[in-house]
């Protein structure tokens, strides 16, 4: 069945993780845990599918990750009209991560994660270039082969991989994509959005237990369905805004 196919395609991916990033995994924890220790604040900008769901908020995680949230809404109802012209997202448009980093609250010691499967457009490169700048330490979950695979958009050449201070490899192909269908001439099933869950939450607890070697005690959240929950939240919480993890 095409499930099992599935089953088969994702525990190899993860496998590869597993293999190849754990490296990579420590040495992010070692910039996020050094930041917290010294007053710095933990971003997460994500243009991808999942990160900025999974990533924050979540029980079992970290309060001290932060999401940076972009919106950016058009209103201009009229009556039906054929659209001619290119439709733009805010990921390919020139100058957009000045906006961005102007409006939040990113400083020098800071830890920026971003989050882009393809890793090309100029928006995730040009924040994390000018990040970098700020004195903030970058790191990305991307793809690295389908980075490859693509010409970058930004002019300085570079993809997300190669423009943060470390890169977590998700180890999704090309396209993204598992399973062969002949019958539809297709491929499906992405594999980015769990392997970069996977990835976020290696890091998280790595980060964590670094953080209890030091003999703290990092703010994490409980499930609010848990008995006390709102108490032990409350609590953790009134600890993170103190201490800043």
């Amino acid at each position: 069945m095409l499930m099992d196919k599935y089953f088969e395609a994702m525990k190899n991916v993860l496998a590869e993780i597993e293999n190849t990033q754990r490296e990579n995994i420590i040495k992010a924890s070692d910039i996020v845990v050094e930041s917290l220790t010294n007053g710095g604040m933990w971003h997460i900008n994500d243009t991808g599918h999942m990160l900025m769901f999974e990533g924050v908020g979540r029980t079992g995680g970290m309060m001290a990750l932060r999401p940076i949230k972009i919106n950016c809404t058009i209103e201009n109802p009229t009556r039906y009209r054929e659209r001619l012209g290119q439709t733009f997202t805010y990921d390919k448009i020139d100058g957009f991560s000045d906006f961005v980093l102007g409006q939040c609250n990113l400083m020098c010691g800071d830890v920026l994660i971003i989050g882009s499967v393809s890793g090309y457009n100029k928006l995730p490169i040009d924040m994390a270039l000018k990040a970098k700048q700020m004195g903030v330490k970058t790191i990305a979950i991307t793809s690295v082969k389908y980075s490859e695979g693509l010409k970058s958009a930004h002019p300085s050449n570079l993809r997300l991989f190669e423009a943060v201070d470390v890169a977590l490899d998700n180890c999704s192909k090309f396209g993204d994509t598992l399973v062969k269908v002949p019958e539809i001439n297709q491929e499906i099933c992405p594999s980015s959005g769990i392997g970069s869950s996977y990835l976020m939450w290696a890091l998280q607890s790595t980060v964590i237990e670094k953080l209890i070697e030091k003999g703290l005690n990092p703010s994490v959240y409980i499930s609010r369905h848990m008995p006390n929950s709102d108490e032990i939240n409350g609590t953790a919480k009134a600890n993170y805004q103190k201490l800043g993890y």
